[in-house]
């Protein structure tokens, strides 16, 4: 943690997420600077508006002091944005945060191939296989894979970096410590063990409609390219695009079927430049000659990953040749209604569910783990696999479906 931690918290504090800074810090130096400028100096910048005066002037430097012990308890890490650890990608853009909180291990975003996936939550298993396949690919070589964490084609992303082997980063929408989206809890601390778990807002700050366009900035800028797999004319994983568009980062997008109208985003896409994207080199074959721990010859042909992707580690049907265009909406639907009664999940059936995750678990297992007897843990399991959410197999081990 720098020396100038206090004055960045202040400072995002004071201001806000969001708030450009970018160009008080260029007039001032550094927070600190900012800080032990007096008001008139304050007055004379033309980058600070007289509400963000007041806010400076009412806000207190003490005021921070509980986020960092929070932070210290729980071993996240803050780093300022005049920090080593901050990624010099992030400074580029426009509105780059004063902190960021990390919960795991900071990659070093600035020498490697940063890959930024994203897509719809209620996504077809063809885009969720297609996105498992293309993060694995990329991994493999030697990208490193930033999503946002969600359902769907998020979770896809992040299982298939993690099915290769490599690390990947979630930038979250909310605050470290927020109990959200329970059902991906498990994916979160796989995550946070092979990567990070980053956020620009406070510990326990919780998502709203407004966090997460503020956070998609962020899964751009820490990105050399953003990969677009099924999305929806108005999406967020749009908003992504238009922010990577903005911030000078490529674009790559997944074509969908011309009868998919609900998620024609990214055939939009490619008809306004976005690379077509077929196989995992189209995505990282510009980067090889600038980052030498890009390895192209480790990327394997689609057949040889779908070979490895059927295990259904990323949630996706045995056959893998039965998905065509045609069967999309259906698949959708299915996907749909999955993640609709698991969102209905409570007490004992909410409890075994969250400990479960993509890889197989004894019931022995699942009964320690939720601390609820054999019996209960039985019963539960019995009516998920009903609901669709689980899958068994012999020797009483269980998975997600």
């Amino acid at each position: 943690m720098s020396e100038n931690v206090r004055y960045y918290l202040w400072l995002q504090r004071a201001l806000g997420e969001g708030a450009h800074i970018k160009r008080i810090l260029e007039d001032f130096g550094s927070a600190k600077d900012l800080y032990d400028a007096n008001i008139l100096e304050w007055r004379m910048c033309s980058e600070l508006t007289s509400k963000q005066i007041d806010r400076l002037e009412c806000t207190k430097l003490t005021d921070v002091d509980e986020i960092i012990y929070t932070c210290d308890e729980n071993n996240w890490q803050i780093i300022d944005y005049d920090d080593e650890l901050y990624p010099k990608r992030l400074k580029e853009i426009y509105n780059p945060p004063a902190v960021l909180f990390v919960d795991g291990t900071m990659p070093d975003f600035d020498n490697t191939v940063t890959i930024g996936i994203v897509g719809t939550r209620k996504a077809s298993e063809y885009a969720i296989k297609v996105t498992h396949i293309m993060s694995r690919g990329i991994t493999e070589a030697g990208a490193l894979v930033v999503s946002g964490g969600a359902l769907g084609i998020d979770t896809a992303a992040h299982k298939g970096a993690i099915m290769a082997g490599g690390k990947t980063v979630a930038v979250l929408g909310c605050g470290l410590g927020v109990p959200y989206l329970m059902a991906n809890k498990s994916l979160r601390d796989t995550i946070k063990s092979n990567g990070a778990l980053i956020t620009e807002y406070p510990p326990f700050i919780r998502a709203s409609k407004y966090t997460f366009p503020m956070r998609n900035r962020l899964i751009s800028g820490l990105s050399l390219g953003v990969l677009v797999t099924e999305a929806g004319v108005k999406s967020g994983s749009l908003i992504t695009a238009n922010f990577a568009l903005e911030q000078d980062r490529d674009v790559f997008a997944i074509p969908v079927s011309i009868l998919s109208t609900d998620f024609s985003g990214t055939n939009k896409l490619i008809e306004d430049g976005a690379k077509v994207v077929t196989k995992p080199e189209h995505i990282v074959e510009g980067y090889a000659s600038s980052f030498p721990t890009l390895d192209l010859s480790k990327i394997r042909t689609i057949d040889s990953l779908m070979i490895d992707n059927a295990d259904n580690s990323a949630n996706v049907p045995e056959k893998e040749n039965s998905l065509t265009f045609e069967k999309l909406e259906e698949s959708r639907k299915q996907h749909a209604q999955k993640e609709l009664n698991a969102g209905s999940l409570t007490g004992i059936l909410k409890t075994v569910y969250d400990a479960l995750d993509v890889t197989y678990k004894h019931i022995d297992v699942l009964t320690e783990t939720t601390g609820l007897t054999s019996r209960e843990v039985t019963s539960a399991l019995t009516q998920l696999e009903i609901m669709g959410l689980t899958d068994s197999a012999s020797g009483k081990r269980y998975r997600l479906s």
